[in-house]
């Protein structure tokens, strides 16, 4: 097994064990609110880089499971407004057509959770499958000179 699918199943059982010891208490958003050098807050927007087919299947369907990367680890991977750029320049390099859709994290409850993944940073996942209603905007990422231009102020306007 892979160190790091090793990892995540430890990190999830020990998140169902604060759980049961805590009795169901809401309180992981608020550690992350508090020590959040990221600007992680309980109110934000995430992103979700989506290529063009599944951008169609989730305006045809209502609902997807995401990529498949996303149906192989068994959650949908989204990035904060800091992290999308890089997240772009390494699973999505030199693609065209791609999607930014925009989440805002109150609109998933409970069932998106934030882990440590890439550069030890926090990145938020969602633990159910990605409904059309959750995303509050959705707009082409063009691909110019051979980086994905972002919108002009996404972190700012994501806060």
């Amino acid at each position: 097994m892979q160190w790091w699918r090793l990892m995540r199943r430890v990190s999830k059982i020990v998140w169902a064990l604060r759980d049961a010891l805590t009795l169901g208490h809401q309180w992981r958003r608020a550690p992350l609110t508090l020590h959040a050098p990221q600007g992680i807050t309980a109110r934000m927007m995430i992103f979700k880089i989506f290529r063009s087919d599944k951008w169609a299947e989730l305006r045809a369907k209502g609902t997807t499971a995401g990529a498949p990367i996303d149906v192989t680890d068994g959650y949908v991977h989204f990035s904060t407004a800091a992290q999308a750029a890089e997240t772009a320049a390494k699973h999505f390099a030199g693609m065209d057509g791609l999607m930014l859709l925009a989440v805002e994290t109150d609109r998933l409850g409970d069932d998106l959770k934030w882990e440590i993944s890439r550069g030890d940073q926090p990145f938020p996942h969602l633990y159910r499958d990605l409904r059309l209603e959750d995303v509050v905007w959705a707009q082409p990422l063009p691909l110019d000179g051979g980086a994905h231009q972002f919108p002009a102020g996404l972190e700012e306007a994501s806060a």
